[in-house]
């Protein structure tokens, strides 16, 4: 799970950053952006540790295959499900402990079945090695946000 780790560790980096925004880019802080992924990937691992590999069917999913073509993510596109919309405003230490969280959760992954599965609102059920897949796009899509809010100079921040 080195790749999901290494990812891990570039969202920690950002936390110094959590109350930067650019409304040019995305209405959202840096701290909202790194909340967010780390509530995916935490509450993703949840849902893959409480399935039960025996239900798992594989189904064509036209979605899953187009962002597998491109492996990216589009931009404003998607509604953030309110099970993983950050509701109060972040803090370093809520960041920090919900990042020791997910290096756990990660590591545990190792453990799972192949055919463990969470449910993606569009891409429907997803194994193990999709979810993997899924959560490296997912939350470098939000580090490119991050990096874009970052790049632009905002005079109000």
């Amino acid at each position: 799970m080195l790749p999901l780790q290494k990812i891990l560790n570039e969202l920690e980096y950002q936390i110094p950053n959590f109350e930067k925004t650019n409304p040019t880019v995305s209405s959202s802080t840096v701290g909202w952006q790194i909340d967010h992924s780390l509530l995916v990937i935490n509450s993703v691992i949840d849902q893959l540790k409480r399935s039960n590999p025996d239900d798992y069917k594989w189904k064509f999913n036209k979605y899953r295959v187009l962002i597998g073509i491109t492996n990216t993510i589009p931009r404003g596109k998607v509604r953030v499900p309110k099970s993983v919309k950050p509701v109060e405003v972040a803090t370093v230490e809520g960041l920090k402990a919900k990042i020791e969280l997910a290096r756990k959760n990660i590591s545990d992954l190792d453990t799972l079945h192949p055919n463990s599965y969470f449910t993606h609102p569009f891409f429907g059920d997803l194994k193990l090695k999709t979810t993997i897949w899924f959560l490296k796009l997912h939350t470098n899509h939000h580090l490119k946000i991050m990096a874009d809010i970052l790049k632009i100079k905002n005079p109000e921040t």
